[in-house]
């Protein structure tokens, strides 16, 4: 199997590279840029598999496919992006959110293993899913969760939750008042019901509202750690691979 990698951040470029290793998996090329990746394309033959960040150093990879017509399988490696992977999970092989899991990761490939070579010649509309970004589809978000309290149901609304978190295979949510409430969900579905400019997913364990935040410092390993105005059960923390998107979110 070929497989090429395109990521513009070098390090997650790297820790891909030696997470497919561990599958037995060899990346024959890894590019950086948009005009870098049209320029292998133009000039060698096309891989069976791409690993592809959205968002690179000089650009949009949409723009190596308006370039160049690419039959290659593509799994997008992406930072959160509400519109973006609702556009991806119809058009691609998968998506792997950032920072990569490696459960997730030998799905994906296996995925991509398992179908026909009809099926993995995908052809990528990307028009249609630059327009979603550009103008995405008006839908609506949770507004409000129910939860167990004893016996009864409690309904708590979106403004008054700080953040989800997992923690020991469970899903919380923690409101304002400082309450934590157990959910019959995984972090994972809440991607496609929390409205992406209010909340944001810092690393794999947490989502945090962008009106909880009272404080930001500097942490070890180029990473943030968050405080929030009533939460402190653990250190809230932004993973080094999420802190550019992180303040790009914040702004």
């Amino acid at each position: 199997m070929n497989i090429i990698i395109i990521e513009d951040e070098k390090p997650s470029a790297r820790r891909l590279q030696r997470m497919l290793e561990s599958l037995g998996l060899k990346t024959e090329t890894m590019l950086h840029s948009v005009e870098e990746s049209i320029n292998w394309f133009q000039n060698n033959e096309h891989p069976d598999l791409i690993f592809l960040d959205i968002q690179l150093s000089d650009g949009l990879s949409f723009e190596i496919f308006e370039a160049i017509k690419i039959k290659s399988a593509i799994i997008f490696t992406t930072a959160y992006d509400e519109y973006a992977l609702q556009a991806f999970k119809l058009n691609s092989i998968d998506y792997l959110l950032k920072p990569i899991d490696e459960d997730e990761l030998q799905k994906a490939v296996n995925q991509y293993k398992e179908q026909t070579p009809a099926q993995k010649a995908v052809t990528l509309d990307f028009d249609d899913i630059k327009k979603l970004l550009v103008n995405p589809i008006d839908r609506e978000y949770k507004k409000r969760f129910s939860v167990k309290v004893g016996q009864h149901l409690k309904l708590i609304n979106i403004d008054d939750i700080e953040c989800f978190y997992s923690e020991n295979k469970g899903t919380y949510l923690h409101t304002t008042e400082g309450r934590n409430y157990l959910l019959d969900t995984t972090l994972e579905h809440l991607e496609d019901e929390l409205e992406p400019h209010t909340f944001f997913r810092i690393n794999r364990k947490f989502f945090v509202n962008i009106n909880a935040i009272k404080d930001m410092v500097s942490y070890t390993n180029s990473r943030l750690q968050i405080k929030l105005k009533s939460y402190s059960d653990q250190d809230v923390i932004v993973a080094r691979e999420r802190v550019k998107d992180f303040k790009s979110w914040l702004e």
